[in-house]
């Protein structure tokens, strides 16, 4: 059996949708940042860089970093066809997928719901948190572009959805923005089963989009 470690309210809850999506058998273990759980020794033995998400995988080996646990989860169950088989559609995955995790999330989202982590002056995290809405604006904007008026970002439902979900759920906890498509593939994504029962498996309260 697997096991995944993340915290509630992550960014791991993108990849515990995408568990429950291919049906896969995994302990869930759930980390207080809080108490920087993330940095005692009993998870930096699992997992040395201390961050989440992390997957431990039936053969013992360790997984980290959103888009290599997706892919990998994607390739491991194919018969969920999470990603495109031909090389160009793997290719508009990763691009999509990078996009939104080292620009939107890292560049964005960060300076929202973290500014103490860079700066204990009130004004100047006021300063970032102001930052990281223009940049998730900037980033919303290229995601409606590539969602078009399709259901899903690549037509089908796939890995890239799971991440646009974890960061929609953010815009939609931190009173972010977000465009009508966007918003309504935040709702759309919790009629799916396997996004409501991982939201449940996390503690996570179902919020639709206004």
């Amino acid at each position: 059996m697997m096991h995944f470690y993340s915290s509630p309210g992550s960014c791991g809850i993108g990849i515990r949708v995408l568990l429950e999506e291919v049906g896969a058998r995994f302990e869930a273990h759930a980390l207080n940042f809080a108490a920087k759980e993330q940095m005692d020794a009993p998870y930096r033995a699992v997992n040395p860089k201390g961050k989440v998400p992390a997957l431990v995988r039936d053969d013992g080996s360790l997984l980290t970093e959103f888009q290599a646990i997706a892919f990998w989860l994607a390739d491991a169950f194919p018969d969920a066809a999470l990603v495109p088989s031909d090389p160009e559609g793997r290719l508009r995955v990763m691009e999509i997928m990078d996009y939104m995790v080292g620009s939107v999330h890292m560049r964005g989202f960060t300076f929202v719901i973290v500014p103490g982590k860079f700066t204990p002056t009130p004004a100047f995290q006021e300063e970032l948190v102001t930052h990281g809405k223009a940049q998730i604006a900037i980033g919303f904007a290229t995601l409606v572009d590539v969602l078009g008026d399709k259901d899903y970002l690549m037509g089908a439902f796939g890995i890239p959805d799971a991440a646009l979900f974890y960061m929609t759920r953010w815009a939609v906890e931190k009173g972010v923005n977000l465009p009508p498509s966007l918003a309504a593939h935040h709702n759309r994504m919790l009629s799916r089963p396997a996004v409501l029962r991982a939201l449940e498996g996390e503690g996570i309260a179902v919020r639709r989009a206004a």
